[in-house]
């Protein structure tokens, strides 16, 4: 399975501890050189820059056709992590990409890429024994108390799922 992450999902995941997610889910995920560096590069969290160098399920790998990111940057105003993310999933026929932010997941979409986000991750631990739904409703208060976004469909969605 080709999985590869944005910067917002495994930024999430370490708020809340559980980074070992993505090494359960998935094995190994791919990370363009761009989320890399914005994740291991910020001096204020070193702790967690130090998690993302070591993690050995965390790959690093470059994106071939730089002026496909480019364009797509330009054209669309997502950031250059975004965008390294986008081009190195369809480069590569990812089978996911991990990604939160709604203007990269809406243009992932329109490309064909199958997505999935932080709560997704959280309700497919949950489905697969790893979270408890006394964990989940944990995690999804720290992330909100963290600023994190959760619109109150997916939230709700959650709920439903994990109550079913």
């Amino acid at each position: 399975m080709i999985v590869v992450s944005d910067t917002t999902p495994l930024i999430s995941l370490m708020k809340i501890g559980k980074l070992d997610l993505v090494a359960n889910l998935f094995g190994e995920i791919q990370v363009p050189e761009a989320v890399y560096y914005e994740l291991v590069s910020n001096t204020k969290f070193p702790a967690e820059s130090k998690m993302i160098r070591e993690s050995p399920f965390i790959k690093k790998v470059s994106v071939a056709d730089i002026k496909a990111v480019e364009l797509l940057r330009r054209s669309t105003g997502l950031d250059m992590g975004e965008s390294e993310a986008i081009i190195l999933s369809d480069q590569n026929s990812s089978d996911v990409l991990l990604m939160d932010e709604a203007k990269g997941r809406q243009v992932a979409k329109l490309m064909g890429i199958n997505l999935m986000g932080t709560i997704g991750m959280l309700l497919v631990a949950y489905k697969e024994m790893y979270l408890s739904r006394e964990e989940i409703l944990k995690c999804i208060d720290i992330l909100k108390n963290s600023g994190r976004h959760i619109s109150n469909q997916l939230y709700e969605d959650l709920l439903r799922k994990i109550n079913g």
